[in-house]
């Protein structure tokens, strides 16, 4: 079990709370792979609802860059790789998924939010995702089928930071909460995902996906793969 993501289980409940409050969460290669771990554990425990959220002042920061330079451009492309990995492992999942997002959040864990079936923001969230600005494409699609393209590419191409109230406007957040308000979300989320059996839950889930993994996987991988990456990731390291 990692240090960097606290799991607790509530009979059909399982939340997942990053715990990385010094680094905002960010998401470092050890708690992305143990959130694709939980994930996966929790479908198999029969999870009903997978709860995400954040300790400490956000939800998330996004892509961990604390070690990035001592990194070749190979493993800066598989840890990509491997948050795209969570975000189909989120967006897919059998269980009703909630994410519950505060304070400022960035890139990846923007689009872990977004993978999310209920997104559930403070008032006083704010996001952006700034992963354009050094060539990469991650989650683009999947929030563009949430905002409408038209209002995608304005927020993306200038990478735009918005608010709480501008992302429920949007679609991005289904509905705004206060932190206090959050554990009668949990049991909302419970009630909602027991009136269905597992097996009617995951088949209107899959009726319902306009998922594209193999897609969102290539754009992924020919955006990582690029030759430069970690002279554009300098670049807007420096400028930002």
């Amino acid at each position: 079990m990692s240090a960097a993501l606290r799991i607790e289980s509530r009979g059909a409940v399982h939340a997942l709370t990053l715990a990385r409050p010094e680094k905002m969460n960010a998401l470092s290669a050890e708690l992305v792979e143990a959130l694709i771990a939980a994930m996966d554990d929790a479908a198999a425990q029969g999870a009903q609802v997978i709860v995400l959220r954040g300790e400490g002042r956000n939800f998330s920061a996004g892509f961990d860059f604390g070690d990035w330079e001592s990194q070749s451009e190979g493993d800066l492309l598989l840890r990509f790789v491997r948050i795209e990995t969570l975000l189909q492992r989120v967006a897919a999942s059998p269980c009703l998924t909630v994410g519950l997002a505060h304070g400022r959040n960035f890139g990846a864990g923007v689009d872990l939010f977004g993978a999310c079936k209920w997104r559930v923001s403070a008032p006083d969230a704010s996001f952006r995702m700034p992963g354009l600005k050094f060539g990469l494409v991650l989650g683009t699609r999947r929030f563009g089928a949430l905002v409408g393209a038209d209002r995608a590419r304005a927020i993306l191409e200038q990478a735009s930071t918005f608010s709480a109230d501008e992302a429920l406007r949007d679609g991005f957040a289904s509905r705004l909460a206060a932190q206090d308000e959050w554990p009668e979300v949990e049991r909302e989320a419970e009630d909602t995902a027991k009136a269905l059996t597992a097996a009617s839950r995951t088949q209107l889930y899959a009726a319902l996906s306009a998922e594209q993994p193999d897609t969102d996987l290539a754009r992924l991988v020919r955006s990582a793969a690029e030759p430069g990456l970690k002279a554009r990731l300098a670049a807007y390291l420096q400028a930002r």
